[in-house]
């Protein structure tokens, strides 16, 4: 069977029609689907657009070898993440991850990890763009679980002025999840 080629990095709408059809899965009776968009708000600010910058050959890498690692670990058929990059308004799509697996569960899960993993290690970095006319590039965050039964405090690190360099991103990667 011959899979869809496609940039996992992409600075055009996303779209859901470049991934790979889940009557090539027969085996597979769930699907996984995680869209993610902009939203208008960011901790108390006002949110008016961002811009996602990647750098694009890393980016690609990356996400290809996570896909493959959650796809064995999670014994699931297919796996994949599409990424925005450029400017986007309220609302539109920065990432869609989908996953084929035989049941549900594993679908769910390996659509969750893989953009939680996505979020948190591949070089894709977010500037926000706040009514008020400034701007300031975000730090990524885990995905909340609103199903443990263990409420944690999760706190946000200091967001940045400026680009963050490979050394501040392998320290968020590192401390800033639970």
């Amino acid at each position: 069977m011959e899979l869809k080629q496609f940039s996992r990095i992409q600075d055009i709408p996303l779209q859901q029609n470049v991934f790979d059809s889940i009557q090539s899965f027969p085996e597979c009776g769930g699907i996984g689907i995680f869209v993610g968009t902009v939203r208008n708000h960011h901790e108390g600010k006002a949110v008016k657009a961002l811009k996602y910058t990647a750098y694009a050959p890393v980016a690609e890498k990356m996400i290809r070898q996570i896909e493959q690692e959650i796809q064995a670990k999670y014994g699931v058929s297919y796996v994949r993440v599409v990424h925005r990059i450029g400017s986007l308004d309220i609302g539109d799509t920065a990432i869609i991850a989908m996953a084929y697996a035989p049941h549900r569960r594993e679908a769910f899960q390996a659509c969750e990890e893989a953009v939680e993993r996505v979020k948190h290690e591949v070089p894709v970095w977010k500037e926000e763009f706040y009514m008020d006319g400034s701007s300031q590039y975000v730090e990524g965050c885990c995905i909340r679980r609103d199903h443990d039964s263990a409420h944690v405090h999760h706190q946000h690190p200091t967001e940045h002025s400026h680009t963050p360099s490979h050394d501040v991103l392998t320290h968020i990667n590192r401390s800033n999840c639970l």
